[in-house]
Order: structure tokens, then C-alpha cells, then sequence
């Protein structure tokens, strides 16, 4: 069994017009959100063999919130993953080497939800499946069961094991 972990990149500052959309940084929520995903994933016990990372800045500096890892894990910023759609972002995961045993990838909406919607063949909480299928929120992580190989990953091909938010870590709650 594999598994792989889709997070979307936290919360990002719209204050700088000036600033291309691949260089918006993360605000002051989405550090704070990042940071609490970081200990979300060490409660969990959650800890990616490889991580594949757009390469625009939001997502880099969520990465950054992550870290240190338990055990470092290969990282591979990648200009493909900047605004992916679930087709390529499916095709990214299809070319994974079949060592690897966990693989995040942090991205971006709407391609991170369209492929975590399409992959979804069944979920241990159907709660969670029904708060995926209404969106994907910055910052929320998907965790999926994959019984196959990455090469032959495709729609329907991984269980959701778990949904979380932001929003539904204590860190953060109002």
C-alpha cells in the first residue's frame, strides 16, 4: 500500500498588485495555518518519502512551514505543478518512482481538487468524503490509500483515508 498526501498551499497575500500571481507570498492566516498543519502531520505521524512542490512562492513557503521533517524527504519543486490540472497533475504522480511509499504534493485549486475528487474510489469516513466533494480549502490536506502502483494510478484508483482543514485543528479555532 502507498500513500499519498495532496495539500493545497495555505492562505496567500493579495496586497501587492505589483507582484505576479506566481510570486504572492503566504499572509499572516496562512503561515498560521501552515504551522498548524505541520503539527497536525507529526500527530498523525504523517511523513512523506518525497514531496513534489510548485514551484510559485505560496507553496514553497507552506513547504518551508513543514520543516524539519522527522526524516528529510527527497523535495522536488516543480514548474509543472504551478496551476496543474488534475491531468497533469495525475500524469506528475504516474511517473513517481515505485519505491516511493509516501508522496505529498502541494498545489494548487482547481487542478488539487479535481484530482483528489476524480481519485477518491471510496473513503473511510463518508463525512470526509462529502467535505472534499464541496471544495478544498487552503491549507487542507487530503490523505489517500493507494493499494496500486503510482504508474497505473488513475480515476476511482485510491481510498480517502482522511480530510482535514484549518479550520478543524484546535490551533486555529475560534
Amino acid at each position: 500500500m502507498r500513500q499519498l498526501l495532496l495539500l493545497r498551499h495555505a492562505k496567500s497575500a493579495w496586497d501587492d498588485p505589483g507582484l505576479s500571481d506566481h510570486s504572492r507570498p503566504l499572509n499572516a492566516r496562512g503561515r498560521a495555518a501552515a504551522a498548524a498543519m505541520r503539527q497536525a502531520l507529526l500527530g498523525l505521524a504523517l511523513s512523506p518519502d518525497v514531496v513534489l512542490v510548485s514551484s510559485a512562492r505560496r507553496t514553497l513557503q507552506t513547504l518551508e512551514a513543514l520543516e524539519p521533517w522527522e526524516e528529510m524527504p527527497i523535495i522536488e519543486p516543480m514548474d509543472a505543478l504551478y496551476l496543474a490540472s488534475a491531468a497533469q497533475l495525475l500524469k506528475v504522480l504516474n511517473g513517481v518512482a515505485e519505491t516511493a511509499r509516501s508522496v505529498m504534493v502541494i498545489g494548487h485549486n482547481p487542478g488539487l481538487h479535481d484530482l483528489a475528487v476524480q481519485l477518491a474510489g471510496g473513503a473511510r469516513d463518508p463525512g470526509d468524503a462529502r467535505r472534499l466533494q464541496e471544495g478544498f480549502p487552503t491549507g487542507a490536506l487530503a490523505e489517500f490509500v493507494v493499494p496500486g502502483a503510482w504508474r497505473t494510478l488513475g480515476r476511482g484508483g485510491a481510498r480517502l483515508h482522511r480530510f482535514v482543514c484549518p479550520r478543524d485543528l484546535p490551533q486555529l479555532a475560534l
